[in-house]
């Protein structure tokens, strides 16, 4: 059960204004620094989405009915809100920033309503405002000119909450139970901490992130940050898509070596077999709610700036009338983040990881007042604070895994954000 204050005492009387704008340029160019003041989200893919300054309303819960609570919340919010949407496209009107937490506890689970968004969706550009305050009024505060991203400079790498051999033995007890029946599949994760010389500038790293990582959902919500090629659920109306991602290989600068990289990678019974678990974890949990399911035969390749992935995009119809959090939901945790049996994985994971992951590999995006929303898997991340960060990456740990195999693509997979930081 959650500790949380009774949802029906933090559902606040909110007024969201939404006005078509002229095209503001790139979203990013309008963030100013991130302070305890003034606070900033991002959701953006291939410049488009949307960007946030300021906070009207922050929700935390946690336990098993986050997700359930965190629904009922932001439906009397919409309920009970006076919703102004002169543009009515995708996010426009009532909207909010969502990132929870991976486990239930001990990790707290947020919705954020900004009191400025500013969007651009389905071929339009807007401009949302959530406090009372004119939507015009609030772009023009947004244009005055602020201070440029700056670098944090020289970065030390500190390690992680367990030592690399300490991890790297624990993939091999890890493979051992899955040799010997005790579970499929399990996503062991690890962590990295790094000290900057100067204070972190979340703006420096976003615009970094979004440049080299164009196909993937570049985030910053409530102090995560990252670039997320895997998307749990995108609904519109009663359509749905999730993109799987499970089985990955390391790319080098040589394209002739990556092809034939992405071709190893794409006959590799360990990778399509870890593949599989994810593929299926998903399409089970939206035959709950969903029909007319389309699940490709074989996976396709998602080449990205460090690695590529095996990848395969479930389409499907929501047949009750689910909101995009319900279906989170039912979704978390798939395969790709967890393993399965999910139970045993989860227990495992509890088990043998030996770190808190907080919001790592838990749903992370946004949602609006009509139940549609994009919530991705918050990877290739990191916490922010002023002058560290603290870094994830996860492996799916199969039979057939090796321990040189997992630490190479750990280490693959922290690059997206390290090198984001030069």
């Amino acid at each position: 059960m959650s500790n949380a204050v009774p949802v029906e005492q933090l559902v606040p009387k909110l007024k969201f204004q939404t006005h078509e704008i002229s095209d503001p340029g790139d979203l990013l160019n309008l963030l100013p620094k991130e302070t305890a003041n003034q606070h900033i989200a991002v959701w953006l893919r291939e410049h488009t989405g949307m960007i946030a300054v300021g906070e009207t309303f922050k929700f935390e819960v946690s336990g098993q009915e986050r997700f359930s609570r965190a629904h009922r919340w932001w439906r009397d919010v919409v309920n009970d809100a006076a919703v102004n949407d002169q543009v009515r496209v995708t996010g426009t009107g009532a909207f909010a920033f969502a990132s929870f937490g991976f486990r239930a506890q001990p990790s707290s689970s947020i919705l954020v309503i900004p009191k400025v968004v500013i969007g651009k969706t389905d071929g339009k550009n807007w401009i949302t405002t959530s406090d009372g305050t004119d939507p015009e009024v609030a772009l023009t505060e947004l244009k005055k000119p602020h201070l440029l991203p700056h670098s944090p400079g020289a970065v030390q790498i500190n390690g992680g909450s367990i030592p690399e051999s300490q991890w790297v033995k624990i993939v091999d007890e890890l493979v051992s139970k899955i040799n010997h029946g005790d579970v499929d599949k399990v996503v062991l994760a690890r962590d990295l901490f790094v000290n900057t010389a100067n204070s972190v500038d979340v703006r420096y790293i976003l615009n970094n992130l979004a440049n080299t990582f164009s196909d993937c959902w570049t985030y910053f919500i409530d102090g995560l940050v990252g670039a997320t090629p895997e998307m749990l659920l995108r609904k519109r109306g009663n359509q749905i898509v999730s993109r799987v991602l499970a089985g990955t290989i390391t790319q080098h600068k040589d394209e002739n070596t990556n092809e034939i990289l992405q071709a190893k990678l794409l006959t590799s019974d360990k990778d399509q077999q870890e593949h599989n678990y994810a593929v299926q974890s998903v399409s089970a949990a939206l035959a709950v709610h969903c029909t007319d399911l389309v699940v490709p035969p074989t996976p396709t390749i998602l080449q990205l700036a460090n690695v590529a992935h095996l990848s395969t995009e479930i389409t499907a119809i929501v047949a009750d009338d689910s909101p995009a959090l319900v279906l989170a939901g039912s979704l978390h945790p798939t395969a790709a983040v967890c393993g399965t049996p999910t139970e045993r994985a989860r227990d495992l994971i509890a088990e043998v990881e030996g770190m808190d992951r907080g919001r790592y590999a838990g749903p992370v995006g946004w949602i609006d007042g009509n139940g549609d929303g994009d919530l991705g898997l918050a990877i290739r991340c990191a916490e922010v604070r002023e002058n560290s960060l603290r870094l994830f990456a996860g492996c799916g740990v199969v039979s057939g895994s090796t321990s040189e195999s997992e630490i190479a693509e750990s280490a693959a997979k922290f690059k997206a954000v390290l090198n984001s930081l030069n």
